[in-house]
Formats: C-alpha cells, sequence, structure tokens
C-alpha cells in the first residue's frame, strides 16, 4: 500500500518553496509550468506541478487565479525517525531559518528528542528521534 504525498497548494510561491526544501531535503526537484500544461487559469510562469523525490516527498503548485493556496491547522507533517540524529537537526535548523521554532529540537521527559518548527512557507513539522539504545 502506498503512504499518502503531501501536496500542498502554494500562494503563487511553489517554485521558492519546491526549491527551499530541495535544499533542505535533498532529492530531486521537478518543476512544470501553467505555459508547459498548456493552463491558461495563472500566469504562465506559474507552477501547475512540481515534486519533490527523494527521503522526504513533496508535492504542490501555485494555487490557480482565484485558488485558495492551503492553511494549516492542528496539522503536523512528522519526521520522527525518519533519518539519524544529526541529519534531523541539521533539517530542524534548516528548516527554522526564517521561520519559527515553536519548541526546540531536544530531549524531552520522556526520553526521546523531539522539536517543532513552522517554516518560512507556513508548513509545521515535527521532527524526532528515540535515544540510542
Amino acid at each position: 500500500m502506498a503512504a499518502p504525498q503531501i501536496y500542498v497548494s502554494f500562494p503563487g510561491t511553489a517554485r521558492e518553496a519546491l526549491g527551499f526544501y530541495a535544499d533542505v531535503f535533498g532529492g530531486k526537484l521537478s518543476l512544470y509550468t501553467y505555459e508547459e500544461f498548456g493552463r491558461k487559469d495563472g500566469p504562465p510562469e506559474s507552477i501547475a506541478h512540481g515534486v519533490l523525490d527523494g527521503v522526504v516527498a513533496l508535492a504542490g503548485s501555485d494555487a490557480a487565479t482565484g485558488g485558495k493556496s492551503v492553511k494549516f491547522e492542528g496539522l503536523m507533517l512528522s519526521l520522527l525517525g525518519t533519518a539519524g540524529p544529526s541529519v534531523l537537526h541539521e533539517w530542524f535548523d534548516k528548516l527554522a531559518v526564517g521561520g519559527k521554532v515553536l519548541d526546540p529540537l531536544s530531549p524531552k521527559p520522556w526520553g526521546a528528542s523531539d522539536g517543532q518548527v513552522i517554516d518560512r512557507h507556513g508548513l509545521h513539522w515535527l521532527i524526532g528521534y528515540e535515544p540510542d539504545s
């Protein structure tokens, strides 16, 4: 069974946002414009579809003219245990640049380490790991 794919409708910032996530997580970024897809419901250079394939996979596009971008409330993108501690700390630090750290990535009373950050594009991330055994 395939896992759900995160697909974000950005307010005209898909190129910048998906490029940012490619810089943070690595992977292969593919971007396709409205013009390439033959769409007329927005500027030709807007992103009609973008995909980041890699350890962290994301997809998204620019909202069509008059369309709405997604607003997340009560939703976090969890990267718990998806990489080693040093990589998770690197991702957390990169996501925090220009964003807002809600809870630093640090050891918690229950023994695990985790933290929360809202990045500069408005996505809320929960990142953490269990202690070494």
